[in-house]
């Protein structure tokens, strides 16, 4: 099968340069970044930043259901 794109100028001379210092032609560097492309399986997009996902707990902290005795239950309203 053959394809036919149009690339940006920018984004040619970089794949160029790319195949240069890799010592590759360039139609073997766009495959190995096609194949490496469908076999990656996808990354979920998170919407906690890296600070928060990377954050580790300060051991020394008493944990959250250790408060829990303390807390007053809930009010019951009255159905009748």
């Amino acid at each position: 099968m053959q394809i036919t794109i149009d690339l940006p100028p920018d984004l040619e001379q970089d794949l160029i340069r790319q195949a240069a210092q890799s010592n590759v032609p360039l139609q073997t560097l766009i495959l190995q970044v096609l194949r490496r492309m469908i076999q990656t399986p996808p990354v979920a997009d998170s919407q906690w930043s890296e600070s928060i996902l990377a954050y580790e707990a300060n051991p020394d902290f008493p944990a959250f259901e250790s408060h829990r005795d303390e807390l007053l239950p809930p009010n019951e309203p009255e159905l009748f």
